[in-house]
């Protein structure tokens, strides 16, 4: 079995072929294995951990509904967010899916400083622009859950970087860069049992 973290760079899509000429997995500069695909996904606008593998258990396991993975996302809004959009995140925002309307389980959202040494935008915002970061950490991943979220409360997801899967990290990584775990600290990292 192979296991590999990436940085998903922003407009690429979460997949290794396109019928609609996007930018793909298939562009990084690494040769997976063919039978690898992503556990997960993040949308095309949005950025950061993607876990890939041949392992057909652990994507199982980590889409049990008893199994509320912690998915950690650094976020830039258009606005200063306030502490009454915080905790109302915190509580809960009703959202819109195609089922229709669904309010998010509780989660963590803490207001944190501009992080250092972030690779660059895939598009720059104004100077003249106020934003703010906020991390949000989710057990639960619905559609664009956390750009609804943001927006639900006024204050819209400019940028959204997923930083962490329980106790997988990108740490240093660069967008496109690519990391080969082994199967035992896979397992130990998400709390797992192999």
């Amino acid at each position: 079995m192979n296991y590999y973290i990436i940085y998903k760079p922003y407009k690429m899509i979460s997949q290794f072929t396109s019928s609609h000429k996007k930018k793909c997995l298939d562009l990084l500069n690494f040769t997976f294995p063919k039978d690898v695909y992503p556990v997960g996904r993040l949308d095309e606008n949005s950025e950061g951990l993607l876990i890939l593998t041949n392992d057909k258990s652990l994507n199982y396991k980590l889409l049990k509904p008893e199994f509320e993975h912690k998915r950690i996302y650094l976020v830039q809004l258009q606005g200063i967010v306030t502490s009454e959009a915080v905790i109302q995140m915190e509580s809960g925002v009703t959202i819109a899916l195609d089922a229709g309307p669904y309010t998010t389980k509780p989660c963590k959202v803490k207001i944190v400083k501009k992080p250092e040494n972030l690779p660059p935008r895939g598009h720059p915002i104004s100077d003249r622009l106020p934003t703010s970061w906020i991390e949000m950490t989710l057990t639960e991943g619905k559609f664009h859950q956390v750009r609804k979220m943001t927006a639900g409360v006024g204050f819209p997801c400019l940028r959204l970087i997923r930083i962490a899967i329980e106790d997988i990290r990108l740490e240093n990584m660069q967008p496109g860069d690519v990391r080969e775990l082994k199967r035992d600290a896979v397992y130990k990292k998400l709390h797992i049992e192999p």
